[in-house]
């Protein structure tokens, strides 16, 4: 248990600290962040609470859906936004491009390890992976199909409201999958007891990001 807790919210900072990281390359941020960057447009409110927001209101679609969420699940809405409000003061802006590039990437990897550490932790998913996972059980449609229109959709009105749609939103959900498969499986914890829905609901997240025909 000591471990598992650590391991939530080591994950859960660092998640925070890679999208402060993709944020600063601003070649394109991942769809979520792109949402939350077109809202933060028009409200006098940071990053990160906008975060903690949409992640509630997301959570609020969960009942519906009949989700149940898990102490990651609470922890995530509420610890991601200011971690990384924190990544945005320690990391700069800068114009240079190689500079930029190089944030991404090293946000995209900072991010898929924190996928890993917290999903492996088996607390339950985030707000926006139960969201999916959620869609996926009550509609029985494929979790790619859930997972592709709830991601353009994000992308298309955060676009709209002035976030930053690029390259790297493109190369985010290329590689974010195979990554955060790869993390996931070097940091699972094995449990010996059996799973309660949370961690159920983070074996179906998983499953999200193999490389097969779930993938997007």
């Amino acid at each position: 248990m000591p471990r598992r807790i650590g391991q939530l919210l080591v994950g859960l900072f660092l998640y925070g600290i890679g999208i402060a990281f993709i944020v600063r390359g601003a070649i394109g941020a991942a769809p979520w962040d792109v949402l939350t960057q077109g809202i933060a447009r028009h409200v006098p409110l940071t990053f990160g609470m906008i975060t903690i927001l949409v992640s509630v209101v997301v959570l609020l679609l969960w009942i519906p859906l009949r989700q149940r969420p898990g102490a990651g699940t609470v922890l995530n809405a509420l610890l991601v936004g200011p971690a990384a409000d924190v990544g945005f003061l320690l990391i700069p802006e800068t114009d240079s491009l190689w500079i930029r590039i190089l944030f991404f990437v090293i946000g995209l990897l900072l991010l898929s390890a924190a996928t890993g550490l917290y999903i492996g932790a088996a607390f339950g998913p985030g707000p926006r992976d139960g969201l999916m996972t959620g869609l996926h059980r009550r509609s029985g449609w494929p979790i790619w199909i859930v997972r592709t229109g709830l991601e353009v959709t994000v992308v298309a009105v955060g676009w709209a409201l002035g976030g930053n749609v690029g390259i790297g939103t493109v190369a985010f959900a290329l590689l974010v999958g195979p990554l955060c498969q790869f993390f996931m499986r070097m940091f699972r914890v094995q449990l010996d007891r059996a799973p309660t829905d949370g961690v159920s609901e983070a074996a179906a997240t998983a499953q999200i990001h193999t490389p097969d025909g779930a993938t997007p």
